[in-house]
């Protein structure tokens, strides 16, 4: 497996987004998330985008993170907030999502942000026990879904 930096809106990124968008339809009965989100949010040095490559250079996963300050959604300064952490059904189970979030981290650190931030929901399960072992605790709520009753945030400081 390798891990490429990409921009958010190359090809293999924009497809494994909607199959992650169909898995969140799929397991919230809704369309998808609604977060609003431009590629540009994850350009560096205010964000990176990640995807994983099978042996046969097939996309099979991805993840990218992007810069918050303190809003009115939630977010403190110096957040680096988790978007489109994604692992294709035949790829599970390989370690890609922690060797993803990894890289994350330590770009998120380099960047200067001080705590990575992320917002997932309880029909995720896999998703919150890969951040939980990975020293994610639960925090106040922030983003587009802060009031949704199946909202998780968690966070973990990046010092």
């Amino acid at each position: 497996m390798q891990i490429r930096q990409v921009p958010a809106d190359h090809p293999d990124a924009v497809k494994l987004d909607a199959e992650v968008q169909l898995e969140y339809a799929v397991r919230y009965e809704s369309e998808g998330d609604a977060t609003v989100l431009h590629p540009r949010m994850f350009d560096p040095p205010h964000g990176l985008y990640l995807l994983a490559y099978d042996a046969d250079d097939r996309p099979v996963a991805t993840g990218g993170w992007r810069s918050q300050e303190t809003n009115d959604e939630g977010y403190s300064d110096g957040d680096a907030e988790i978007k489109r952490m994604y692992v294709t059904a035949e790829a599970r189970g390989l370690g890609l999502a922690r060797r993803i979030l990894a890289r994350l981290e330590e770009d998120a650190r380099a960047a200067g942000r001080t705590r990575m931030v992320l917002e997932t929901g309880t029909k995720q399960p896999e998703a919150i026990a890969l951040y939980r072992s990975s020293g994610y605790t639960d925090c106040a709520k922030f983003g587009h879904y802060r009031h949704d009753p199946l909202s998780v945030c968690l966070a973990k400081p990046l010092g």
